[in-house]
Order: C-alpha cells, then sequence, then structure tokens
C-alpha cells in the first residue's frame, strides 16, 4: 500500500483493508506470530481501528511484545470508554434516522403502532438518539429497565391526545426481548393490535459515511499517525469537548461511555 492506495475512498462505508475475529490472538503463541510477522514485514507501528476486543488485542501485543499502537475508536454502537463519539455512530444513527422516518409514513397511513429494532446489544446510544430524532412515542434500551406495563401506559396517553400511529425503538439488547418479544408482550396485554415489527439488522453497518464522520476520521487518523511518529503507543484517539486528545488505551474497556438519561425527559415532551 501507498499514499495512492487510499484515494477515491472517502465516500465508501465499510474498510478497504477487510476485518475478521481473529480466536488466535487470544492466545499468547497467536499474539507471538504476530509480532514477529510485523518485525519481518518491518512494520514498526499499529493503528488500530475498533473497539473493546481490537484494544485489548493492541494492549497485549504492546505488553508482551513492545509493538507500537494507537488506537481509534470505530464503532456503531458508540459505547467506548473515553470518548464523546466514534466513527461510524453517526452514519448508522442517521441510517436509522431515515428508515424510522419511512416507517412512520406507513405508520401513519394504517393507523398501526411500529416497533424498530436498532442494533445496540449492551449498548442504548442508537435507539436513544434515533428515537429523539424520530419523535418516538417510546424508546427501550439495554440501560434501563423495561416494564411493559409503562410502555403501554406511555402509547395509551398518545392515544389520548389523538395519536392514531406510533413508533416503538428497541435495542436489540433490551431487556424485555426483542422487538418481536415486545409488540408481542404489548398486544396481548392492551387493546393495542394492530402492531408490526421492523428490524433494520445491518442496514446499519453500511452506507455513505456522513459529513460528521469523515471529519472526525480525518482528524483522528491525522493526530494517530502522529502519536506514531513522536514516539506514542499504548495510547488511543479520543473527541473529547470537540478536540482530538490521547488516553491510555486501557480506558476504552475500564470506563464505559454513556447517553445524558435526561434525553429520556427530553423525548417525552417531545413527542406529543
Amino acid at each position: 500500500m501507498d499514499a495512492r492506495s487510499v484515494s477515491g475512498i472517502i465516500h465508501h462505508g465499510g474498510t478497504i483493508l477487510r476485518t475478521a475475529r481473529c480466536p488466535d490472538f487470544k492466545h499468547a503463541e497467536g499474539r507471538a506470530r504476530a509480532a514477529d510477522r510485523l518485525r519481518r514485514l518491518e512494520i514498526e507501528g499499529l493503528v488500530v481501528i475498533g473497539g473493546d476486543g481490537s484494544y485489548r488485542g493492541a494492549y497485549e501485543l504492546w505488553r508482551d511484545h513492545g509493538t507500537a499502537c494507537v488506537g481509534i475508536p470505530g464503532t456503531i454502537d458508540n459505547d467506548i470508554g473515553g470518548t464523546e463519539y466514534t466513527i461510524g455512530f453517526d452514519t448508522a444513527l442517521n441510517t436509522a434516522v431515515e428508515a424510522i422516518d419511512r416507517l412512520r409514513d406507513t405508520a401513519a397511513s394504517h393507523d398501526r403502532i411500529f416497533f424498530v429494532e436498532v442494533m445496540g446489544r449492551h449498548s442504548g446510544f442508537i435507539a436513544m438518539y434515533s428515537g429523539l430524532a424520530g419523535g418516538a412515542e417510546g424508546i427501550l434500551v439495554p440501560e434501563t429497565k423495561t416494564e411493559i406495563s409503562v410502555l403501554v401506559a406511555a402509547l395509551r396517553e398518545a392515544s389520548a391526545r389523538g395519536k392514531k400511529s406510533m413508533i416503538v425503538i428497541v435495542a436489540e439488547g433490551d431487556d424485555a426481548g426483542n422487538a418481536f418479544d415486545i409488540a408481542r408482550q404489548v398486544a396481548d396485554s392492551s387493546e393495542f393490535k394492530d402492531v408490526r415489527v421492523s428490524v433494520l439488522g445491518h442496514l446499519q453497518r453500511g452506507g455513505t459515511p456522513t459529513a460528521f464522520d469523515r471529519v472526525l476520521a480525518a482528524r483522528m487518523g491525522v493526530a494517530a499517525v502522529e502519536a506514531l511518529l513522536t514516539g506514542a503507543s499504548n495510547t488511543m484517539m479520543v473527541l473529547e469537548n470537540n478536540a482530538i486528545a490521547r488516553k491510555p488505551i486501557t480506558e476504552a474497556w475500564e470506563t464505559r461511555n454513556l447517553f445524558d438519561p435526561d434525553l429520556f425527559r427530553m423525548n417525552s415532551l417531545l413527542s406529543v
């Protein structure tokens, strides 16, 4: 690869490098083989783009073999500790909001309740932000316990205000189950029988990156290379107060990025 290898790709989603899990890297022997290959290829440092698992591997490679590693947070879940935003979150969020807007059209046409499942097995960022941006009548996330009776009460309040169609956003890791489970529980325990489910799934993982993600990736990429050139290692790039900063890579899993719970209150005020 050279500088021209990355020419003309800024508008593409995914990764030209490809990506996969490597079970061997969980063991000392596998990491030793990786370190040996890097030495033979005369690769002096790595820019590791990913989340918790990638960062743990980078940390162990640095700890055991001294390989210089600098992390860049890349995950649609936005759940890496130490940084306000991760690359990919904004693109996934906008994809989800666009889908919700389209589903709102068909829900309104047929006076239905749509339960829309978004990604986020352990993090409710996509659900919370897309629900707020899409005017959802309900938002269910892994960070809070879901009570079906409370959800039904909220839907009844919305119905009493004259709403004939509604949207409920469900993070895939919600404790009450997936969107199908929750839709069935609502239908079984209330007068809301005409319900539909839409699972956005891997649609959220692709597509043209948003301008925000492109700029964030550029800022973090430049900062990561400059960090390696100055001899830095075992560090990660983060966005903090709209500035790119460095933090210990261990902070990625020792802390957790959490959304402001006051967003729930805002959504209840705005989803009228």
